[in-house]
């Protein structure tokens, strides 16, 4: 009996410690040639959604009418009875809203921000079905995206079965960020390993994939390091794939939104990734991007197999385990590759420095943040794309070329998203808050050729100083209200900008370390972000979210606006007005009162002139706090 009839007969659970992503990989962190199926795996034009996803998009679709109906059912919309028109368009789900959620970028800042936003939408979460609350989002949404440290949030979540984020922060297990990463789980109460060993453990891995005759990187270490804090399993989930997702039957059912990381392509000889980048994205089946000129997608559980001009040759063997679910959240954050160059000062095994030592000596200085993918799996599929023309495809974070909100998946045309939650945790001034560059990045791609040739429509959005000046990066206000003001199909994208309601969330994107005080607190303030406190900094603000998810869904049946959603667009969506002005430094104040410990957040409010020398002096303290937690 295979793998998925075993796990077919288990019981579909969410909880702490159910069952997960499989530990399916055939010699766990190496990559390893099998049989392949009957249909041997092939790359396929990636001008549309695979066929797995549009069969699974009919199961999710029809999964989320009862949810939409209990949350929408606690709104009151005046003269619109939402659950009796949800029930009412049941039968054709293409009429329902259709609900993106996208997770920003930003290291742990972001991923525990994001937890926040994430806890406070699903329903599971203790209290979040009452008045003022907006549990059952989660459980309504179609998509659920993430980069960078947004994809350490998605990844967390969906390689544990979807677990909620109450149980990961609560399990003792995984979450464990008062641990730095360059000790490993010190404090868990069922992974504990002492530091010496967890870096054996990476050697070991590592080691094993390069004795297999594959290229590695820095990113080989940094996502086995991830993994160890992100995943409950032994040896940080050592054998887990992220494909495996695809083989849950909860998830097969419909039963989860699915779950996409996005991360950019690194052309050969390339070293500033511009804004044009290749975006490429990992969902449960695939790899590839939907941006011309390459326009391909690979079947992820078989990355490492030896694909030529598209196909795999009578002969070869199909390979299976190099999607590690690690590696691929490291590939997304492969930024923080930087961080290991700090491992000689580390009490890491002396072979453990030696390989490290032996990558770096052969990537290059201008390759150190670099995800390898060796065979290419789109080496000579199209010899219009720069990247089918290296036997190497190389990769990076996802949020270098600007686009921190990995927005772009949920933009896609066949994908239909209704609406877009943009929870963004990016740290755009020099006091480490969001102004809105991300939503200015996409909007400027979506204008430019390959944005108009990817069939990208985005809302207009002002600049960053706008952001700023008219207080747009510190509540959500919502952008493409008036669908009719656009070309194409536009999403209404709600901006969900980090903002301190009951705690200094605005955190270092490179600190690596967090007691559990600071981790409760950073999480409970991204709650109140995503809810404005449960309703307190506006009772309407859970009528009013309610509306923008149904707006499109309005128009598409031709239902009257009812007058209570009028005045919310009135008070929650762009006008137009810019104000460009420079806003000077940005300091905002509390929203909520003060939760405790907050002045761990204040002291790193710290003022720099410019964004880079912000980033210079954060880099230095890094390496110097790793240093003084190893010695």
């Amino acid at each position: 009996m295979d793998l998925l009839k075993v796990f077919a007969l288990l019981p579909i659970v969410t909880i702490w410690l159910g069952a997960r992503a499989l530990p399916n990989a055939p010699d766990a962190y190496t990559p390893k040639g099998e049989i392949c199926p009957t249909t041997r795996p092939s790359v396929r034009n990636g001008s549309s959604i695979s066929t797995n996803e549009t069969a699974w998009l009919e199961r999710r679709r029809n999964v989320t009418v009862d949810a939409m109906i209990e949350f929408l059912g606690r709104l009151d919309l005046g003269s619109l009875n939402a659950s009796l028109y949800i029930e009412e368009n049941a039968a054709n789900a293409s009429a329902l809203p259709n609900i993106g959620i996208a997770a920003s970028g930003g290291g742990y800042r972001a991923l525990m921000n994001g937890a926040g936003g994430l806890q406070a939408f699903d329903s599971r979460t203790v209290n979040s079905s009452l008045p003022g609350h907006l549990g059952g989002i989660l459980q309504s949404a179609t998509y659920l995206s993430g980069l960078s440290g947004g994809s350490w949030l998605v990844g967390s979540i969906y390689i544990n079965n979807f677990t909620d984020v109450t149980s990961l922060r609560d399990s003792g297990t995984v979450w464990l960020f008062q641990d730095s990463i360059f000790v490993g789980p010190k404090d868990s109460t069922t992974f504990a390993v002492r530091t010496s060993d967890y870096y054996s453990q990476m050697q070991d891995a590592v080691a094993g994939k390069t004795d297999a005759g594959y290229n590695t990187s820095i990113t080989d270490y940094w996502g086995r390091a991830l993994a160890y804090q992100l995943l409950n399993a032994t040896q940080g989930g050592v054998d887990y794939t992220w494909s495996s997702i695809a083989l849950s039957p909860n998830f097969q059912s419909g039963g989860m939104p699915m779950p996409i990381v996005v991360a950019d392509g690194r052309a050969p000889g390339q070293i500033i990734i511009p804004a044009n980048t290749t975006v490429f994205e990992f969902n449960p089946w695939e790899l590839g991007t939907f941006n011309p000129p390459l326009q391909a997608m690979v079947p992820l559980e078989f990355l490492g197999s030896n694909f030529s001009t598209g196909t795999l040759p009578t002969g070869q063997q199909c390979v299976r385990g190099f999607d590690n679910a690690g590696f691929v959240m490291g590939t997304s954050s492969s930024l923080f590759n930087q961080a290991f160059l700090q491992v000689n000062n580390t009490q890491a095994p002396q072979i453990v420095k030696n390989s490290v030592s032996q990558i770096l000596s052969s990537l290059g200085a201008a390759n150190l943040d670099i995800a390898v993918y060796e065979p290419n799996p789109f080496y000579l599929y199209n010899n219009q794309s720069e990247y089918a023309n290296s036997s190497v495809l190389t990769l990076v974070d996802g949020g270098e070329d600007l686009q921190n909100i990995p927005l772009e998946p949920l933009l896609q045309p066949q994908r239909k998203v209704d609406i877009i939650l943009a929870l963004d945790s990016s740290a755009d001034t020099s006091t480490r808050w969001p102004n809105g560059t991300a939503m200015v990045a996409t909007y400027q791609r979506s204008l430019s050729s390959l944005g108009q040739q990817s069939g990208l429509a985005f809302p207009p959005v002002p600049d960053q100083n706008t952001f700023i000046n008219l207080g747009l990066n510190n509540r959500p206000t919502f952008f493409g209200c008036n669908s009719s003001n656009a070309s194409g199909s536009v999403p209404l994208v709600v901006y969900i900008p980090n903002a301190p309601y009951s705690y200094q969330s605005n955190v270092s994107t490179f600190d690596l370390q967090y007691n559990t005080t600071e981790r409760d607190a950073i999480i409970e303030n991204g709650y109140d972000v995503a809810t404005l406190g449960n309703a307190t900094a506006d009772s309407k603000w859970p009528t009013c979210l309610g509306c923008a998810i149904l707006s499109r869904s309005l128009e598409r049946t031709n239902t009257a606006v009812p007058e209570s959603c009028r005045a919310c667009f009135q008070q929650y969506c762009w006008n137009g007005t810019t104000n460009s002005t420079d806003p000077g430094p940005y300091y905002p104040t509390y929203k909520l009162s003060q939760l405790h410990g907050s002045t761990s957040g204040a002291r790193r409010s710290i003022l720099f002139t410019s964004r880079l020398e912000l980033e210079v002096v954060e880099a230095a303290v890094c390496y110097a706090l790793i240093c003084s937690l190893l010695w």
